[in-house]
This record gives structure tokens, C-alpha cells and sequence, in this order.
């Protein structure tokens, strides 16, 4: 039995492919936990989403915010962005299954010792609030009708958390949070723009998992989302993303279950399908 963290697969399902045959993944005794952004800006978004619904609950997925792009395009709340690769899932016979199993996944998972989120964690939230909030949002999205938040989920604003916040407002920090989140101040204002590497932060910003005290500092936390950050492995944070869509690889981190922490890290290198600096 292992236990895989993976990265953003973005679309790309052939690298996905060779990356489950090189850890000899089974269904049955294997589980893999897919840190968001599994579909988009990649050649075949609908082969990937076939792929994990077929592993049943062997592949636990989180929603990243290409995800959340889907189903808000696919519901005519959000035009597609001109580098979009979403018409494989659009105009599929089998559309509303990939996307109505796309809404009932997770925005954070706990397991294994690991808060698994796609984007961030703010400073004032810990363990507890951050599953408590992603649990919110997933509550929306898998009742009858989502799309009153999907057409409001979209937005830099409000750009901070407040226990007070309600409504759209609410549920939009949670999501900018938990799918968007790269750098923020101190006090958790976080920057929706800035994409680019550590030395990139905006002026009076920090990466969210550098800010002091956050009270999430006592759980490790992995997430992708961050691919100019790349693999890093540190007590409190594990980052996924490497780039899979640019041309770079896809990592997969077998869980060690000692908990002496030697995790084991495979790759698969991808094939280049976005020019590196388009939008994220």
C-alpha cells in the first residue's frame, strides 16, 4: 500500500500516464491525492478527468482554480481565456458526468499528517478553519444548484479574511485562498497577480507559507499551483507543482508511513504545451 501526493497535471494525460506505470500504481492497493488543477491549458483535460473518475476512490482530487474555471465556463458564468484547452470536456458526449464529479471534489484534504490544499492557507486560519471553510465552499458546489456561486465566485475582492464575512464575499476569500493564494502581507492581504518566483514578491509581501506565526505553522501543508517555486520539501510545506504544462515534470511523493519524513520523489518529464510566461 502507498500513498502518492501529485502535482498539477493541467490537461496533460499522456505524462500522467507514464508517471502511474513508473510507480506501478494500483487501484486496489494504492492511493493517489491530486493537489487541483487537473484539467486545462493541457492537450487532453477530458482524458485526465476520464482517467482519475475510472480510480474510483483510489484518486482523491482536489479543485484547483482551472477546475473552478471549468465549471464556471461550462455553467456561462466565465468566458474562456484565449490560452484555454477546455473544449475536450465542453462538447464531450459524456460532459455532464466529468463535470458533475468534477463539482463533488475536495478543496482540502486532511490525511496522513498533511493539509493538502491547491493554492494556500492564510495566516489566521489553522488546521481546523481551513478544513471547516474548504467544507463551505464544497457544500455549494454539490448542492442542486451551484450556479448562483459560480457566477459570483470570481474576484479579487474582498482581499483579506474577517470572521464576519457572509455570502459571496465570504465564499470568494476562501476560494482565493485555497486555489489562488501565492504571496500575502503579515496581516494575510493577499496578492491575486504576482505569479513569479521567492525574489518576486511584491513590495510588504511574503509567501504565505513564510509569513510569522501563522497559525497553520504547525501542520505540514502541501499544495501546487506555484510552478515557478518548483519541489520543495520542508517540515511544514511540500510544493508540487514543477511545471508539468511549461515542459517541465510531473512529481508524484510517495508518503513515507514511518513518519520519519524520507519521503520518496518520482518525476516524468512532460511535453512542452504552453509557452512559459503565458497567464497562469
Amino acid at each position: 500500500m502507498a500513498h502518492y501526493l501529485i502535482g498539477d497535471i493541467q490537461g496533460c494525460d499522456a505524462p500522467l500516464g507514464r508517471l502511474l506505470e513508473k510507480i506501478a500504481f494500483s487501484p486496489s492497493r494504492d492511493t493517489l491525492y491530486l493537489l487541483g488543477d487537473l484539467v486545462n491549458r493541457g492537450p487532453d483535460s477530458a482524458a485526465v478527468l476520464r482517467r482519475l473518475m475510472a480510480h474510483g476512490d483510489a484518486a482523491r482530487c482536489l479543485l484547483g482554480n482551472h477546475d473552478l474555471s471549468l465549471l464556471a465556463v461550462a455553467h456561462g458564468h466565465r468566458a474562456p481565456h484565449r490560452n484555454d484547452t477546455m473544449d475536450g470536456i465542453l462538447q464531450a458526449d459524456d460532459r455532464e458526468a466529468m463535470l458533475d464529479w468534477l463539482r463533488h471534489r475536495s478543496l482540502a484534504l486532511h490525511a496522513h499528517g498533511v493539509l493538502m490544499v491547491h493554492g494556500g492557507v492564510l495566516p489566521p486560519w489553522d488546521l481546523a478553519q481551513a478544513l471547516a471553510l474548504a467544507a463551505e465552499v464544497e457544500a455549494v458546489l454539490r448542492g442542486p444548484d451551484p450556479d448562483a456561486f459560480l457566477a459570483r465566485m470570481w474576484g479579487n475582492q474582498p482581499d483579506h479574511w474577517e470572521d464576519g464575512l457572509a455570502g459571496a464575499d465570504r465564499l470568494r476569500v476562501i476560494v482565493n485562498a485555497l486555489t489562488r493564494l501565492r504571496f500575502c502581507t503579515p496581516e494575510g492581504v493577499m496578492d491575486m497577480k504576482a505569479s513569479g518566483g521567492l525574489d518576486k514578491a511584491p513590495p510588504g509581501m511574503l509567501a504565505w507559507f513564510d509569513v510569522p506565526d501563522r497559525r497553520s505553522a504547525g501542520t505540514c501543508i502541501a499544495f501546487g499551483h506555484w510552478s515557478t517555486l518548483g519541489y520543495i520539501r520542508r517540515p511544514d510545506i511540500i510544493s508540487l507543482d514543477t511545471g508539468c504544462v511549461w515542459g517541465g515534470c510531473l512529481s508524484a511523493l510517495r508518503l513515507d508511513e514511518s513518519g520519519a519524513g524520507a519521503h520518496e520523489l518520482i518525476q516524468e518529464q512532460c511535453e512542452q504545451a504552453q509557452v512559459p510566461g503565458a497567464v497562469d
